[in-house]
């Protein structure tokens, strides 16, 4: 039986050489994303809207929805305290609006990379929203990548990460806003040394906005043609650096880090003239079934369909097929008997008292989580096993373990490692040990 399909007004955007084979694996990966996003009581993320709205297949009504729970999380905090500010002149609004911002944000951590995925799905939306609430958020992602550099004179680095700093960037310069060349300058000198790294790891993830950034700035012409030049020759030891990088099984990175690599080669016309563009392609269609979080499958999705966050800048209006239907996910069952499992607590950095805090063999059913190890883990010594988490996006973040809480002032994390010391690449609620295995928590720096 033939499929009809609904075509509506919605964002086209041009035919690219660059997705993957025609495979049902990819149209599931959207539905499953669909299915995350309609779930009650998560927080809408404006990553999975961009991933949503990048992605080959839609649910209009559904994207509509979430768009809609979207504005109501964002419009509240950034369009209100700047509505006094609407009627009056240009320099006047700028400095009422940042002392508002002032005000109210001054103890607050900046959004940066929140706001910039925000402002990027906006401008993805299609029939496009009143712009002029947009006017608004860019104020206010301007001001945040100031306050967010800020933290440099003392840290020698943003306050949140080079990462949500260039992404910053780039939502500016996917709506064609100019930003000045010192914050464009902060990042191409941090790309000159090397700056983007990540407990002891090169951040692919982070060289890959940056250079996604930096290939926007180039090809919307809002810098200087000496600069042009400057940001051309950082774009392609990016992409040098990424195929030199990539490993044995195609990953560049790791898995999930992979899609944003594969973004750049997109994003610069370059993904037929690279061989480690399709091996990245096919690493990633064998392993869909390792993107369960929405975020993950957010970021997998635009690169399947041949698309980088660069194809915002041009999407149009046009007619697309509307025949998603949402799949829903069955978490998967805990096997009967049970499994022993080695629980590991490090902490290299000061002010810990000692390097090893726990060390003890953790009885859980087969085929739980590591959150389900870290809840049934036993006390050592008269002290219980506590642990903290942070609801996020991408599931649940650990943030303290043993009373030591990761400090972000101080570029601290939990970081997740198998027992050879290996990075277990998922989070808590997604990792699921094996029977004799070794998971070490270790508070990291980065």
């Amino acid at each position: 039986m033939w499929l009809l399909l609904v075509l509506l007004p919605v964002a086209a955007l041009p035919a690219r050489g660059c997705r993957a084979p025609e495979e049902a694996a990819v149209r599931v990966l959207s539905a499953r994303l669909l299915g995350l996003a309609e779930e009650p009581g998560l927080d809408a993320d404006p990553g999975v809207y961009v991933g949503l709205r990048l992605a080959g297949d839609h649910d209009l009504r559904a994207e509509r929805r979430y768009l809609e729970r979207l504005q109501d999380a964002f419009q509240g905090r950034y369009g209100r305290s700047l509505d006094s500010d609407s009627h009056s002149s240009h320099s006047h609004r700028h400095r009422d609006a940042k002392h508002s911002m002032d005000t109210r944000v001054a103890a607050q951590w900046p959004e940066t990379g929140r706001l910039a995925l925000y402002l990027l799905g906006l401008r993805a939306s299609c029939p496009p929203p009143d712009p002029s609430p947009q006017r608004f958020l860019v104020t206010w992602l301007k001001y945040y990548l100031e306050k967010d550099w800020a933290g440099s004179r003392r840290h020698g680095h943003p306050l949140t990460s080079y990462y949500q700093y260039s992404l910053g960037v780039l939502a500016l310069c996917v709506h064609g806003k100019r930003v000045r060349e010192e914050v464009i300058q902060r990042l191409l000198v941090a790309e000159q040394h090397r700056r983007f790294r990540h407990a002891g790891s090169s951040a692919v993830d982070t060289e890959a906005v940056v250079a996604l950034a930096f290939a926007c700035l180039e090809r919307e012409q809002l810098v200087r043609s000496r600069l042009a030049a400057e940001l051309r020759a950082a774009v392609r030891g990016i992409r040098a650096r990424f195929v030199a990088a990539q490993s044995e099984d195609g990953f560049i990175g790791n898995i999930f880090s992979t899609p944003l690599a594969m973004q750049v080669f997109i994003a610069t016309d370059k993904c037929r003239a690279h061989t480690a563009y399709g091996r990245a392609m096919a690493a990633l269609l064998q392993h869909l079934d390792a993107f369960t979080s929405a975020a993950a499958m957010a970021q997998a999705l635009p690169v399947l369909h041949g698309r980088s966050y660069l194809d915002i800048a041009s999407m149009q209006c046009k007619e697309e097929p509307d025949t998603l239907t949402p799949v829903t996910i069955e978490p998967l069952p805990v096997g009967p008997g049970n499994m022993m499992v080695r629980l590991v607590v490090e902490c290299p950095v000061a002010p810990c008292p000692q390097h090893l805090l726990y060390d003890l063999p953790v009885p859980v059913p087969t085929g739980a989580s590591l959150l389900d190890l870290l809840g049934a883990a036993p006390a050592q010594g008269p002290q219980n096993f506590t642990f903290e988490t942070q609801d996020t996006p991408q599931g649940p973040f650990l943030t303290s373990v043993l009373g030591l809480a990761a400090q972000p002032q101080e570029r601290h994390y939990w970081q997740l490692l198998g027992g050879l010391g290996t990075s277990l690449q998922m989070g808590v609620a997604d990792y699921r040990p094996e029977d004799g295995e070794t998971v070490i928590l270790r508070l990291s720096k980065w």
